[in-house]
């Protein structure tokens, strides 16, 4: 129940209403056909048996109103029920998002991008599905199941044994098929994640797959997890699919039985033929009541799974929060979460980071270093150092196992986050951008900003040209991650909204290297004039980017194998004089 309450906590009161109004409508349409069966009996056994005509006409007008009332109830539960199982998904894929958007990246790694999509959509969609046939199909069946029991019983109790036996028997047999079925349907969400994973996988990397010319070896390993994941969901409906088999012929059965010993009681005189129709008709309600049930019971079995993989992602705790609790927005009043970063100044204070959280596995060690306010430091070092994880920690998209990480004089862990990413502004390495214009995409970096603030930004970023030369302009429409620019266009793009954010801390992940020599010291020495008070933290493969920084780190293994400026560092560090040399090779 703890589970259930999680899943419908927040529902809307609108859809909360519709879900309680819902049983109410089943109800009468449950009484409206319970009524009917004794009304068809009276037809036969009073009206037609005694010629009265008048009688039957009564009757049959009163049984057609009970049966138009019925369908009316019938109708409106349907109707409501489905809005009720859409607000329900609505409100859960909403809950979902929001947890998902709480996530540090380890959190993220935790569970992938593939299954995440699977557990918005296709575990949604079943719930969604069982939860619409609950409020419908869990009032009906046993509300329906008891009144057509008792009916059947006032009919005739000898004859109502005959289903007394069949229920006990079809409940064991129902919960062999639960226990068996539901680890084959929770390795079968297992398998659609792996297919999401490749999906997601091919279309993102389907420019290098053509390249390459690797569409045929995508296409196999496409066919490969479709195959896995059929074999899969075979295995497990070959035991659901025995449900449906069994309640026909427990139906059918109770039928024949009921027939036959019902006929030798209307021939010995111990029952009229209208009560046996009147019978057979309760007897057929209560068994179509049962299959309902274990119908439901069966999607309760692959709901099962789909709500377990639900509650894992609500119950996940986030990994990175504010000292008062929160995850994102500002620190309430009272809180004791700094929010407000003073200046730009950086300390790593012997810094240790391990994305297994194992000491002996640390990908950054013993990092020990200090950065003035409005300082440019560049980092450089080979593939591998740790350079990107470096800046990381700066806005705490991932925590240190050891030491501490300071902006402003304060430790990154005491301030509230959202307080600490506005004052951090970081173009990645990858460039993201979004769907929607060029204008949306700058003011991510500020959504206040004027146009004036969005064109001297991409001036500084060298983007304003090339934004002008497109037909709409700073109005052009962006596909999905800026498929319809350049790479150098998107890190330009990428660039101009960082500085729209006027950060403290301007963080540049080797964003420059789609761009020429001269684009790319056009938009170093535009950063000094625009943003003269920030500390910027330059990370790029070529010495000619860092080395007008006023300090520079050399990263090797994780390790600060290096410090110093430009000339000092040539003068005395063996690894940047290495790298100098290859870069400036005659």
């Amino acid at each position: 129940m703890a589970k259930v309450r999680s899943l419908l906590s927040g529902l809307e009161h609108k859809y909360a209403a519709f879900s309680i109004l819902s049983p109410f409508l089943m109800v009468g349409e449950v009484c409206m056909e319970m009524i009917i069966p004794m009304i068809m009996a009276r037809i036969i056994d009073v009206g037609i048996a005694g010629h009265d005509v008048a009688y039957v006409v009564r009757m049959g007008l009163l049984m057609v109103c009970a049966a138009l009332f019925s369908l009316t109830c019938g109708m409106s539960c349907g109707r409501v029920a489905s809005v009720a199982a859409q607000g329900f998904s609505k409100n859960l894929r909403r809950k979902l998002f929001s947890q998902v958007q709480t996530f540090s990246f380890s959190n993220m790694d935790t569970f992938g991008t593939g299954s995440l999509v699977t557990r918005l959509t296709t575990d949604v969609t079943n719930l969604q599905n069982l939860y619409q046939n609950v409020i419908r199909g869990m009032v009906r069946s046993p509300l329906m199941l008891i009144t057509g029991t008792v009916m059947a019983c006032l009919l005739n109790l000898r004859l109502a044994t005959i289903f007394f036996v069949t229920i006990p028997v079809l409940g064991a047999v129902l919960t062999i098929i639960s226990v068996s079925a539901y680890p084959r349907f929770q390795l079968m969400f297992t398998r659609y994640d792996e297919l999401n994973n490749t999906v997601q996988e091919n279309l993102r990397a389907i420019r290098v797959v053509k390249t390459f010319v690797r569409e045929g070896y995508e296409n196999e390993k496409f066919d490969t997890v479709c195959d896995r994941l059929r074999d899969t969901q075979v295995r497990a409906e070959k035991i659901v699919i025995l449900n449906a088999p069994l309640m026909q012929l427990s139906i059918y059965s109770c039928i024949i039985a009921v027939l036959w010993f019902g006929g030798n009681m209307i021939i010995h005189g111990s029952m009229l033929t209208g009560e046996l129709i009147s019978f057979i008709t309760y007897i057929t309600q209560i068994l179509m009541s049962l299959m309902m049930l274990s119908m439901i019971f069966v999607q309760i079995i692959l709901s099962r799974a789909s709500m377990n993989r639900i509650l894992e992602v609500l119950n996940e705790v986030p990994e990175i929060t504010s000292p008062d609790g929160t995850v994102f927005g500002y620190a309430p009043e009272g809180s004791t979460s700094v929010s407000v970063v003073k200046d730009g100044s950086i300390d790593f204070n012997h810094v240790y980071f391990s994305y297994l959280h194992d000491k002996n596995n640390c990908v950054l060690t013993d990092i020990d270093v200090h950065i003035p306010s409005g300082a440019t430091v560049g980092i450089i070092g080979g593939t591998g150092s740790s350079k990107s994880t470096l800046v990381q920690l700066l806005p705490r998209l991932y925590d240190a196992l050891s030491g501490s990480v300071q902006v402003g004089g304060v430790d990154v862990k005491q301030y509230n986050l959202a307080s600490l990413r506005d004052a951090v502004s970081m173009v990645l390495q990858k460039n993201v951008l979004f769907s929607g214009t060029i204008r949306d995409n700058l003011r991510w970096g500020d959504e206040n900003a004027s146009d004036e603030v969005l064109y001297a930004a991409c001036r500084d970023a060298c983007a304003d040209e090339f934004v002008r030369s497109l037909p709409d302009g700073y109005d052009t429409m962006l596909g999905q991650g800026g498929v319809n620019l350049s790479g150098g266009q998107k890190q330009r793009l990428c660039i101009a909204r960082a500085l729209v954010k006027k950060p403290k801390i301007l963080i540049l992940d080797d964003s420059t290297s789609a761009c020429d020599t001269a684009t790319d010291a056009h938009i170093r020495a535009a950063l000094k004039e625009a943003l003269p008070g920030t500390t910027k933290l330059i990370i790029a493969q070529r010495i000619a980017s860092v080395q007008d920084s006023d300090l520079i780190i050399v990263l090797n293994d994780g390790r600060i194998a290096g410090l110093g400026t430009h000339d000092a560092l040539l003068a005395s560090n063996e690894i940047y004089r290495e790298v100098y040399a290859s870069q400036n090779k005659k």
